[in-house]
Parts: structure tokens; C-alpha cells; sequence
């Protein structure tokens, strides 16, 4: 039996991330999640199951949407508030989406604002 496009990106997404937390080596894991209108940035500690630092594009004075701009700003907001909390080194997560458009914005983003992955 077949998996539909939905199952297949669900069951792609869980085996990117636990391959992620085997490789992580302690790092805390930058998660992204994008929808059609915005998007979202996560630093999770999975060892304490609790989310250190998180940026959206619908925070704040900065321009909501799905554009390339806006998710640069939410991954220069995520990786200026994971630093606040002491964190440099992450793992990046894409969730299964493609490193490409938005999704390669957020990171380049966060890597010049100083995280390393």
C-alpha cells in the first residue's frame, strides 16, 4: 500500500529529526516550521523537552508574511535570542522542507547573527 504525499512528508520529517538528535551531541536543535503565510523558528532542548528561544513572522513591528525578508528577520530574532540565553551551537533542523527559498533565508540569517550549525 501506497503513502499518500502527506504520510510520506510526515514519516520523512520524524526520521530527519531523530537522525538529527542521535547526530546533535549535545547541541540544542533549531526547528523550522513553514505554512503558506508565515513562518517559525524554534531552539528546542530535546534532553529537557523545553523550548529555549522561538521567533515567528507574526512577532512585532517587522513585516508579516512568506517572503524571503521576512523569514531572514525571524532567523536573525531566533539566533539574537538563543545568544541572550547562552546558546551558539545548534542543530538545524529543516522538518523535512527544502533547504531553499525561505527555509535557506532563515538560516543564512541566523548563521551571520552568530549561530553555528
Amino acid at each position: 500500500m501506497s503513502l499518500s504525499a502527506r504520510d510520506s512528508t510526515q514519516r520523512r520529517a520524524q526520521r530527519n529529526r531523530t537522525r538529527l538528535r542521535k547526530l546533535a551531541n549535545g547541541r540544542l536543535r533549531l526547528s523550522v516550521f513553514r505554512s503558506s503565510k508565515n513562518i517559525y523558528a524554534q531552539i528546542i532542548d530535546d534532553e529537557r523537552g523545553v523550548t529555549v528561544a522561538a521567533a515567528s513572522s507574526l512577532e512585532g513591528e517587522q513585516k508579516k508574511g512568506s517572503d524571503k525578508d521576512a523569514a531572514a528577520k525571524v532567523g536573525a530574532l531566533v539566533a539574537q535570542r538563543a545568544i541572550e540565553k547562552g546558546v551558539k551551537d545548534v542543530v538545524f533542523d529543516r522538518g523535512g522542507y527544502l533547504y531553499h527559498g525561505r527555509v535557506k533565508a532563515l538560516a543564512d540569517a541566523a548563521r551571520e547573527a552568530g549561530l553555528n550549525f
